[in-house]
């Protein structure tokens, strides 16, 4: 069953580029501050480049005046997730996760498989509203859609 409103973030390691290939265990990025976690399909695919990723660096200081940190994660290397993040011109502070293997996709329940596209196994399109490590709001969207991912929806379903 997909991760709920109410569920702890399970326990699982990212990769990003910061100096080198850093180890993130979610514990540690979850725990102790507020966080929406946003996930596309893809690095550098269509809606994730042209809209997804977009919106949230149009809205991140919105967020981060509510105090929440603002993490997009993908199944993709973390050269890739740094590349597109460089791309995409990322302000400091979105970090650019890398869930190489997909293990926090599939730990989450929202992998789907995109093999038809010669993409294998990916995470879907979603949003997580994270308090100290529990989930307080949880976005996904249907297979193919983008709609209550996005980072102004996402801003009007958040507390004030």
């Amino acid at each position: 069953m997909s991760i709920r409103v109410g569920d702890r973030i399970p326990e699982v390691t990212l990769k990003r580029i910061r100096d080198g290939i850093e180890t993130q265990d979610t514990r540690a990025l979850f725990e102790a501050r507020k966080v929406v976690l946003f996930a596309v399909p893809g690095a550098f695919t269509p809606t994730c480049s042209a809209q997804h990723l977009p919106g949230f660096v149009t809205r991140f200081a919105e967020f981060r005046q509510r105090g929440i940190e603002v993490y997009c994660m993908a199944v993709n290397d973390p050269f890739v997730m740094n590349a597109w993040g460089k791309d995409q011109n990322v302000p400091d502070g979105l970090l650019m996760l890398s869930d190489g293997n997909g293990d926090f996709s599939r730990a989450l329940d929202l992998q789907q498989d995109a093999s038809a596209s010669g993409m294998g196994t990916r995470s879907r399109r979603f949003a997580l509203y994270v308090e100290d490590g529990t989930v307080r709001g949880a976005w996904v969207d249907a297979p193919g859609a983008f709609e209550v991912s996005s980072a102004d929806h996402v801003l009007q379903q958040l507390p004030a």
